[in-house]
């Protein structure tokens, strides 16, 4: 028995087929192999065409289907696409999507503009305006964040500056929302997904109608809600066709991006923190209370295992500048032609606290939990007489960790207890500086595991599907390629640290 993961991502769309006793991962593709097309008309602003990422969609599925066919596998496709089968092979369909986006459809479900997409920030100056009016208090009380930027505020946009797209919109989705009606003809969303978008009043258990009312949105425009583990359609036999799979399959769960990851990495319980270190940085730690930060320097949504009566939000943590400032190092600063395993043993050579060189990496755009200030990239502390170009190189690592572990400290102020990080084995993780650090400084264990977001969509629609009867069960074979416990001696991590904080200006 087979699960079909996908992961609808704003760079691809990726496409997992995990075999769901072993939990291996059998097959997997990616498309388009160069990063999708983004429509930037004018400066600020992102958008895709949702068919685009249908497209990219059919063709990972293809992919995967020609793996397994030519692969050991050799018989598993044949029965994969069998209609005749009684009970088809790919027993369920999960599905992750890059979060905030907005998609408007009319009432024969065709898309009515391109997708207004994540990195768009055109709509700032409407949530700004709804949070003004309506107040802090009302904002984060309810949906725990302020309007911001998110879908809520884009679609209010749409309806100021384009009234005859805004006049046809039976219904607006989110990007997985949409590639789930595509599968399904069914129109429906979860409460994570409203949550993101700023539709979703977590005081009175229902979508926010006092910021639909001001914004001017009637309610008929969501689609009806649905447990994000549940079956929220079939594959329609027209899907099928056009994705070479049989009819029938459920489609039985699905989460944006962030909240998925952290499903990949079995990040569940309160205390428990998914990381990512690429470009950017995201801390997503799950809490137990239905809390929310005064200073709206994080954002918290509902997480994939959320409910009234239970509550587990993600609070969510970007640092725009993390690897982004390492790469810059190894350009502009390392020996010419020094790959990161050697910019990492160069580093190493030096203690931990860099000889007391503080790096702030904040060189990539403003950062939300710095009051959306744009400070640029810093260095204190460096004298010429005594540090080289490693010490350097360590300290941009060291900062890297310390803007987490700030963040972080922002999520214990709002009541979150840190035990475990979890984290795929890549990028800045495949650091063991970097792993040391973060262990030293924050106190927590770090775990590196083999997974990634199309085959944790795939065990989530096997938990949806009653394949699994709970997430343990699920990620039990979850392989941990290395565990990194905190130094016995964290002072030199806890020095460095108040250090760099003290001399953080913001």
């Amino acid at each position: 028995m087979y699960l079909l993961g996908y992961d609808v991502g704003s760079s691809s769309v990726k496409a997992s087929l995990v075999e769901a006793g072993s939990g291996k991962c059998v097959a997997s593709a990616f498309y388009p192999k160069q990063e999708n097309t983004i429509i930037s008309l004018k400066a600020g602003w992102a958008e895709q065409d949702p068919e685009s990422w249908w497209e990219n969609l059919k063709l990972a599925t293809a992919d995967v289907l020609d793996q397994v066919r030519e692969g050991p596998f050799d018989r598993l496709r044949d029965r994969l696409v069998s209609s005749s089968n009684p009970r088809p092979e790919i027993a369920a369909i999960g599905i992750s999507y890059q979060m905030h986006g907005l998609v408007c459809v009319d009432r024969d479900g065709k898309v009515l503009r391109p997708s207004i997409i994540w990195c768009d920030s055109r709509a700032v100056p409407y949530g700004e305006a709804a949070f003004k009016d309506l107040g802090s208090d009302l904002c984060l009380g309810h949906l725990l964040n302020s309007p911001g930027n998110f879908t809520a505020a884009k679609l209010a946009w749409v309806k100021e500056n384009e009234p005859e797209v805004f006049d046809r919109i039976d219904k607006i989705m989110l990007p997985g929302d949409y590639i789930a009606f595509r599968m399904t003809g069914e129109e429906c969303t979860t409460v994570g997904g409203l949550s993101e978008g700023m539709f979703w009043d977590f005081k009175e258990n229902c979508p926010a109608k006092f910021l639909m009312d001001w914004f001017g949105f009637d309610e008929s425009v969501l689609p009806r809600v649905v447990p994000t583990f549940s079956e929220q359609g079939r594959l329609s036999f027209k899907a099928a066709r056009e994705l070479g799979l049989p009819a029938g399959i459920p489609i039985t769960y699905r989460a944006g991006d962030q909240p998925n990851n952290a499903l990949s990495l079995n990040v569940f319980e309160p205390g428990d923190i998914a990381a990512t270190a690429g470009t950017s940085g995201v801390v997503y730690g799950v809490s137990g209370m239905v809390s929310h930060d005064p200073e709206s320097r994080v954002n918290t949504f509902a997480h994939v295992n959320h409910s009234s009566e239970d509550p587990r939000l993600g609070i969510l943590l970007c640092v725009n500048g993390a690897g982004i400032a390492n790469a810059w190092i190894r350009r502009n600063v390392v020996p010419r032609g020094m790959m990161y395993d050697e910019m990492n043993s160069a580093a190493a050579e030096v203690p931990a606290g860099s000889g007391g060189i503080s790096v702030y990496p904040f060189g990539n755009g403003a950062e939300r939990m710095l009051g959306n200030k744009e400070t640029g990239f810093g260095v204190r502390g460096l004298n010429f007489n005594v540090h080289s170009w490693k010490h350097l190189l360590r300290a941009t690592q060291e900062g890297i960790v310390f803007s987490f572990k700030y963040g972080i400290d922002i999520m214990e102020e709002m009541g979150m207890k840190v035990g475990v990080v979890r984290a795929g084995n890549a990028n800045m993780f495949l650091s063991p500086i970097f792993r040391e650090t973060l262990a030293g400084v924050t106190g927590a264990t770090i775990e590196l595991l083999d997974t990634d977001g199309a085959a944790g969509a795939a065990k989530g629609a096997g938990i949806g599907s009653g394949i699994y009867k709970d997430h343990n069960e699920a990620f039990s074979t979850l392989e941990r390629l290395a565990v990194i416990e905190p130094a016995a001696d964290r002072s030199p991590y806890l020095e460095a640290y108040s250090l760099w904080k003290d001399n953080l200006h913001i």
